[in-house]
């Protein structure tokens, strides 16, 4: 299993044991054959690429976990966030975990994850968290600390969730016509 899948298990553990009136849905894009985006209307996908879609517009929350390859979040991942219409994530709470070998890449959640959500018009909390290679033994989360910060974070969750009714502060964006090749 890999690090980011144990961390955000973690986080997803917690919500179950302590929120119970939470429906929780874990996705892990490797059990997805996803198509990669080509411009056109997401509602135009079929198959998997249509069930992630639809899981993420339905949810009123998020935690994304992801791991730092190279500085930067893996192309599938992006892939997601191209796929998914761009009113997704309007006025959702959006949290992010983050792995990789050492703290050397732990800004990328600041740099490439927050301005990802901010042209969703999605919240994000202040804090997120970010685990590298000693917080884990024997394929293991083990460090209580990385843990308490997961807890924390999926409780912000659902509390800001809660507490918001999908209202966005701020001012609109400009609408931004998707358009694949084939239509051009």
């Amino acid at each position: 299993m890999s690090k980011t899948l144990l961390t955000v298990k973690e986080a997803v553990g917690h919500i179950r044991r302590h929120h119970d009136h939470v429906e929780v849905n874990l996705i892990n894009l490797k059990e997805y054959q996803l198509d990669f985006c080509d411009g056109r209307d997401p509602s135009e996908y079929e198959g998997d690429s249509k069930k992630i879609i639809k899981e993420i517009v339905e949810a009123d929350a998020l935690i994304v976990g992801t791991p730092i390859y190279r500085g930067s979040i893996p192309g599938a991942l992006k892939n997601v966030f191209d796929l998914i219409p761009n009113t997704a994530l309007k006025g959702k709470v959006l949290a992010f975990i983050a792995t990789g070998g050492s703290y050397h890449h732990f800004l990328a959640i600041e740099h490439q994850l927050k301005p990802l959500a901010g042209y969703f018009k999605a919240y994000t909390l202040p804090g997120n968290v970010y685990a590298h290679n000693d917080h884990f033994q024997n394929k293991q989360l083990t460090d209580e600390g990385i843990k308490q910060r997961l807890h924390e974070l999926s409780d912000s969750v659902v509390t800001l969730s809660k507490s918001l009714d999908s209202k966005v502060i701020g001012a609109e964006q400009p609408v931004i016509p998707r358009q694949s090749l084939a239509q051009t």
